[in-house]
């Protein structure tokens, strides 16, 4: 039976790689040649603490004020797009308790899925990908943010995840090298981190090893459907026979489903970072600034910062004003942890796939009887690669999945 993947990205390579641990003829065809995905840059956390979905109570008015401030965590650029406007109505209609309350369970069943995958992974021969479970640092300057914090460390622990709050003495103790300015934070010792650039090189070697195809460097030109199904996918290169398509190609997501007529609401947000080879200070647990919406993670002695969330089209500008509020953010934080201003060449930007309730798609078309559909998991693609292809591959064999997939129906917006 033959596979095929569009969209090479830590989720089309996860999925590849459960397809081919089970038999399948796996191809996976990229516009890229994977030397710089949306993952080799992120941040590397893997995340149960996240089941907030991004459509929640309050983001609104805040992302609002937000747009006030050039150096602020969150940007929508205002255009006449029917896209942006669909997608942005359809975001209004979620933010709310109702979307947060369905969407925790499932998001915290497939982030913790998605960390004993990685744990399996990190044993077998040919990984090493730095995994550590350290937890993740939450830390909060305000007494609102705070309240916030701690709210929800409770409700994380009522799920059976493993979060507590720690005052300012218990934080410097857990950092020596640093003296945080905060009122404290919240240590989600459920999660993890890795090092991703080492996990892509490796997950392509493994695949390439195994016997899968890679026609990169190339665009979708015709996806071929009789009736139902789709037979086969035309590059600029070649033409594919298949016998299951996987749709993963992150923020171009719509753009390959719309060739066989199915709609996926979705808009990509780009994010930035850079990375210190050889910072005088180290921390010694990942942190996420939770006022700036800055995250920073230890990779192997060096430090990767990043953060930010433009919406609106592709495209590959780099806005220095958006990395300077980085950058000035971390010493709000940490008074002894003073970063210069990367160079432009040395800032790393990907696009985020945001859906518009926060919840990823993967599951089956019911429109197109073997496509499946693996996209929309905004900040989260790295943390759920491996759970999201794991999904994949059982959805393909008509198997049981691992956890309910009907929370992330791809067509529950249609």
């Amino acid at each position: 039976m033959k596979a095929t993947i569009i969209g090479g990205g830590i989720i089309g390579l996860c999925s590849a790689y459960y397809l081919r641990k089970d038999g399948w003829d796996v191809t996976i065809v990229d516009k890229t040649d994977l030397s710089d995905n949306c993952s080799y840059g992120n941040l590397g956390m893997i995340v149960p603490s996240h089941f907030v979905p991004l459509a929640a109570p309050g983001i609104v008015s805040q992302g609002i004020r937000w747009m006030f401030n050039a150096k602020s965590p969150f940007y929508v650029k205002p255009s006449l797009s029917m896209n942006l406007i669909s997608w942005g109505l359809k975001f209004l209609k979620s933010a709310n308790a109702r979307n947060v309350e369905s969407a925790a369970v499932p998001l915290r069943d497939i982030n913790l899925l998605s960390k004993g995958l990685y744990e399996e992974l990190k044993d077998l021969p040919g990984f090493d990908f730095s995994f550590e479970k350290k937890g993740i640092m939450m830390y909060y300057k305000t007494e609102h943010v705070a309240e916030e914090e701690i709210h929800l460390a409770e409700k994380a622990r009522s799920m059976g995840l493993d979060a507590v709050a720690l005052s300012r003495e218990e934080v410097k103790a857990l950092e020596p090298q640093m003296d945080p300015d905060v009122l404290g934070a919240v240590h989600y010792k459920c999660d993890a981190h890795i090092y991703p650039n080492a996990l892509n090189r490796q997950l392509v070697q493994w695949l390439r090893e195994s016997g899968v195809k890679f026609v990169t460097g190339t665009d979708i030109r015709k996806i071929v459907v009789e009736g139902t199904f789709v037979k086969k996918v035309i590059t600029a290169k070649e033409e594919i026979a298949t016998d299951v398509l996987v749709a993963a190609a992150g923020s171009w997501l719509p753009e390959i489903t719309r060739m066989v007529g199915v709609s996926i609401p979705l808009m990509p947000g780009k994010g930035y970072s850079f990375t210190l080879a050889s910072p005088e200070k180290v921390l010694n647990i990942p942190a996420i600034l939770c006022e700036a919406r800055v995250a920073i993670t230890p990779m192997g002695g060096r430090m990767r910062y990043g953060g930010t969330m433009e919406l609106g089209a592709v495209n590959n500008k780099v806005n220095m004003t958006r990395v300077q509020g980085i950058v000035e953010s971390v010493p709000d934080y940490f008074p002894g942890l003073e970063l210069e201003m990367p160079a432009e060449k040395d800032v790393w930007h990907g696009f985020r796939p945001c859906s518009p309730d926060g919840i990823p798609y993967i599951g089956a078309s019911q429109k197109v009887s073997n496509l499946l559909i693996a996209g929309g998991h905004a900040m989260m693609g790295l943390s759920l690669g491996p759970a999201t292809g794991k999904l994949i591959a059982e959805l393909a064999g008509h198997k049981t999945t691992s956890i309910s997939v009907a929370a992330f129906d791809p067509e529950r917006f249609s």
